[in-house]
């Protein structure tokens, strides 16, 4: 699925989700509801930043929630990209970082493969064809 649609999809199905961003690994934003290249950019970067700066014994974390008065900040990252969100006050952290996995899951599935060639028909066998009623029942 294309990043920007897999966004789409996560605003559309978390009324708790206000603004959120998607980005590589390195920060280079992918889709993003800020409306703001600069912004969304911005954000990105400190996300990773985040993730960074809670690095501990076990290593960098795969997810962080920062509980601000107004809202909370959401980050999740799995190897090649972070998904990073601004919610109001008092979230379900448990949905908002179900529903930024599963935006993650969903950026990174590719395409589907077209099936084979254009012109090319499934050939119909006889039991394809429906059987034909002779009025006996």
């Amino acid at each position: 699925m294309e990043a920007a649609q897999a966004l789409a999809d996560l605003v559309e199905i978390s009324s708790q989700i206000e603004s959120a961003v998607l980005a590589d690994a390195e920060g280079a934003v992918q889709a993003s509801t800020f409306g703001d290249d600069a912004r969304a950019s911005a954000v990105a970067k400190e996300a990773i930043g985040l993730l960074q700066d809670a690095t501990g014994p076990g290593g960098e974390p795969s997810q962080v929630q920062i509980a601000f008065l107004e809202g909370s900040v959401f980050v999740v990252r799995d190897d090649e990209r972070i998904v990073a969100a601004v919610t109001g006050r008092e979230p379900t952290s448990g949905l908002v970082f179900y529903d930024l996995k599963t935006c993650l899951r969903l950026a990174g599935e590719q395409p589907a493969r077209k099936k084979a060639a254009a012109g090319t028909k499934r050939r119909t066998t006889k039991k394809d064809e429906p059987e034909a009623d002779d009025g006996e029942g």
